[in-house]
């Protein structure tokens, strides 16, 4: 814990047994800004959600988990349970003007760091078959794209112990180059037939982050490396203008596979009367909170978005741009959605 750094996809258990997930990279002194995932069964009348049938089980501790974890109603309903029954959960960040949902570390228990997840059962003297066949994953996509093992992890049941025999296997790769590599050589594989896409979501035939090996479903994310973490809380306050609606076109998508993703962009062109925007307020970037956003466009595709306009300011000096945020967690409706060349994408049905 003492030298813990949260990065995106860290999961924790708190003295209350909630288990979240880390969120970004930009944390409050003593805090960590993190998404609520697992509920302790006998806490869970005390929120206003739909679960799933399925429970999980740590310890002496059974969890419930939401049917959908990312709706407006749904974050907010977590945010007043929080605010009413766990206030040292809720924060009021200066930055953004508002309560979000923030553990402080003094209630943090345990830590579950996804490298140090994939070591501990690469190091298991009696692995189940789900932990067998996350490590033979792993060493197959490490030796064919040639990224070292230690900047592989896992997330989700497997790396908090709890998966069963049907649970899926989620791997974290650490680094932009790293990722890329491994999409290329997940791709090399596909065509080998040592592996093969799924595709039943949205965007999965876009984004080709979750695939088959051996009759088990994987998906692969990607985390930021230390000295790719940028900024630190505090270095900007965001100010939230208006909705809009546009297209444009995605510059830059070096920074696309994480959480946030962030696209650059230009070409801004507003879809309604309420998304013209002045020369000054044009934004430069989209930035998305909403995983389903990650890695979905290209450098050089046309996007189009609804979410949030925003002026970003840098608190020493005052100097600002605009960025537009899809997932404020406020209203629902935002989106981020590649616009398909004609003929549509490789692959994909028509409706």
């Amino acid at each position: 814990m003492e030298n813990w750094i949260p990065r995106d996809g860290d999961a924790f258990l708190t003295r209350e047994r909630f288990l979240f997930y880390v969120f970004g990279y930009e944390h409050p002194p003593n805090r960590v800004l993190s998404f609520l995932k697992y509920i302790p069964s006998q806490l869970s009348r005390l929120f206003p959600l739909r679960y799933l049938e399925r429970k999980w089980k740590m310890g002496e501790t059974e969890f419930n988990r939401a049917e959908r974890l990312y709706t407006v109603q749904n974050l907010q309903g977590i945010l007043e349970t929080f605010r009413k029954h766990f206030p040292s959960y809720v924060y009021f960040c200066p930055f953004r003007g508002k309560e979000i949902v923030s553990a402080p570390l003094r209630l943090i228990e345990k830590v579950f760091d996804p490298r140090e997840c994939l070591q501990r059962i690469v190091e298991e003297g009696r692995k189940d078959p789900l932990q067998n066949l996350a490590v033979e994953l792993v060493g197959l996509l490490s030796a064919e794209s040639g990224v070292p093992l230690d900047d592989f992890g896992v997330h989700g049941s497997l790396a908090l112990g709890i998966h069963t025999a049907e649970s899926d296997i989620d791997l974290a790769v650490y680094g932009a180059e790293n990722f890329r590599l491994l999409e290329t050589a997940i791709n090399k594989l596909v065509n080998e037939g040592f592996l093969s896409y799924v595709f039943t979501r949205k965007f999965d035939r876009v984004r080709r982050h979750r695939g088959r090996y051996r009759g088990k479903t994987f998906v692969y994310t990607a985390v930021r490396k230390t000295e790719e973490v940028k900024s630190k809380y505090g270095e900007y306050r965001y100010l939230p203008i208006k909705p809009v609606t546009f297209r444009c076109r995605v510059t830059d998508d070096r920074e696309a596979m994480f959480r946030p993703a962030i696209y650059r962009i230009e070409d801004y062109r507003p879809l309604d009367p309420s998304s013209k925007l002045q020369e000054g307020e044009l934004p430069s970037q989209v930035v998305s909170m909403m995983g389903c956003y990650r890695n979905a466009a290209r450098r050089g595709d046309t996007i189009k978005v609804s979410g949030t306009l925003e002026k970003v300011e840098r608190t020493e000096t005052g100097k600002a741009h605009h960025q537009v945020v899809v997932g404020t967690g406020t209203r629902g409706g935002e989106y981020l959605w590649p616009l398909p060349p004609i003929g549509g994408f490789p692959g994909m049905e028509k409706a």
